[in-house]
């Protein structure tokens, strides 16, 4: 009879242990509401059933323009372009690069990113977190090349190329978020205290002045 009672026990403390578990994320932050308050959920309010179209679930992406200081441009399919893929948790990203384009270290809080090369070549790279050391891991791809982009870690691609570069990002999140590391740095609304900034890279004040001013593209819009 002990021995039922410890079973249970332990199936009971199991079960308290799976069910507190907080589910993942799919937005920056979902703050606590009181009722009367609560206008947001984590991720999105689901369409009735009934009222859900096809077109809830296509979306044509067309190539886009590379004009911009960074020479690339990413143009995002997560939920808020494509409401069907609400609860499914993927989402892609389609990134054209003009010849030397670059698109910039960044991270994807929420999402773990694989990426094909559909035309081009791309210097591609992460570095690890400061536990492994920040090792830096690269690869030169060419077409249909395919590369993983762990969840959250500092990423680039840069076109190597001689001509036009297009890849396809699967990303493991219907809302992965983007953090542009120049852009959350230098401008951040409101910004960063330049006494943290020359603290943390070691240099003067002027230097991080002239950091501020820049227009810093977000070629994720």
């Amino acid at each position: 009879m002990k021995v039922v009672y410890f079973l249970v026990a332990i199936l009971a403390l199991t079960s308290t242990v799976v069910s507190a578990y907080d589910p993942s994320p799919l937005q920056d932050f979902c703050v606590a509401a009181k009722e009367k308050d609560g206008v947001f959920v984590n991720g999105k309010f689901c369409k009735d059933p009934k009222l859900v179209k096809a077109e809830d679930f296509f979306k044509h992406v067309e190539p886009a323009n590379t004009a911009n200081p960074l020479g690339s441009q990413v143009t995002p399919v997560f939920v808020d372009q494509l409401p069907g893929l609400n609860t499914l948790g993927i989402s892609l990203a389609r990134i054209d690069y003009a010849p030397k384009g670059l698109n910039p270290p960044h991270t994807h809080p929420r999402g773990t990113e694989i990426l094909i090369v559909l035309e081009g070549t791309l210097y591609v790279g992460f570095v690890t977190s400061n536990q492994d050391g920040n090792r830096l891991f690269t690869k030169v791809l060419n077409k249909g090349d395919v590369f993983v982009f762990p969840i959250g870690l500092v990423h680039f691609q840069l076109n190597v190329g001689y001509g036009n570069a297009v890849a396809i990002a699967g990303l493991s999140s219907q809302n992965p978020g983007t953090i542009t590391i120049a852009n959350a740095l230098f401008k951040a609304n409101p910004p960063i205290s330049p006494e943290v900034l020359t603290k943390a890279f070691q240099v003067d004040k002027s230097t991080i002045d002239y950091l501020q001013k820049q227009s810093w593209y977000d070629n994720n819009n």
